[in-house]
């Protein structure tokens, strides 16, 4: 039984946290090429799938942890320190996974929908050349309703805080890489992912080597 329950442990950590490992380092650079490109679905669905990734496989690393503790039961090395720093190390990733890695990768998700949504009813609005609101002004100056990287809140504001299509606008225009906004924030974000990874690689390090265990499993 003992040999069962590990084997089930080990697997479910190679079948639920490796594809949370991975998606988790692909989805700055993917929602970076998204927000670079709004409307093009292409690069939006690499990082809406990337992101359900990341969601669904970490629901099922709930498992690792559930036959991670009949193992250790079965073992009887719930009092060992090398496992006691493995379930510590284990518990902050999970808070890193939840509080830190999904709801950034989900308002990221929810800024290329917006900017998306604004490019397409941009590109609706500027048909009407009648208007001319696209050229500028006499003298060289800025049309009105011209969007430079000063329209962008800073890196750590929410895009949310501006109407989508200045945000669509800027991204478009380039001035989003200027202000930081499809660049800092992802840069950030991948950040996070490194420690998240650095942390199931010391858990599967210590699970490895067993420093003190007297056990032959």
């Amino acid at each position: 039984m003992t040999k069962f329950l590990l084997s089930v442990h080990v697997l479910a950590a190679i079948v639920a946290i490796g594809p949370v490992t991975v998606a988790a380092s692909m989805f700055p650079p993917a929602a970076r090429a998204a927000l670079a490109r709004p409307g093009d679905e292409h690069s939006a669905g690499i990082a809406r799938v990337l992101y359900r990734i990341c969601g669904i496989y970490s629901a099922l690393g709930l498992l690792v942890v559930v036959f991670g503790f009949f193992t250790a039961q079965s073992l009887d090395v719930l009092g060992q320190t090398w496992l006691m720093v493995a379930i510590a190390l284990t518990g902050l990733a999970a808070l890193v996974l939840a509080f830190a890695i999904l709801p950034a990768q989900r308002n990221l998700i929810d800024e290329i929908t917006a900017a998306s949504a604004a490019r397409v009813a941009g590109s609706g609005a500027g048909t009407d050349t009648d208007t001319g609101s696209g050229e500028a002004s006499p003298g060289g100056a800025p049309a009105a309703g011209a969007v430079s990287a000063m329209d962008l809140p800073t890196a750590d504001m929410p895009t949310t805080s501006l109407p989508a299509s200045r945000v669509a606008a800027a991204l478009d225009s380039g001035a989003a890489t200027g202000n930081g906004i499809a660049l800092a924030r992802t840069k950030r974000l991948a950040m996070t992912a490194g420690i998240f990874n650095l942390l199931w690689a010391t858990v599967t390090v210590l699970m490895i080597l067993r420093p003190g265990s007297t056990t032959g499993v």
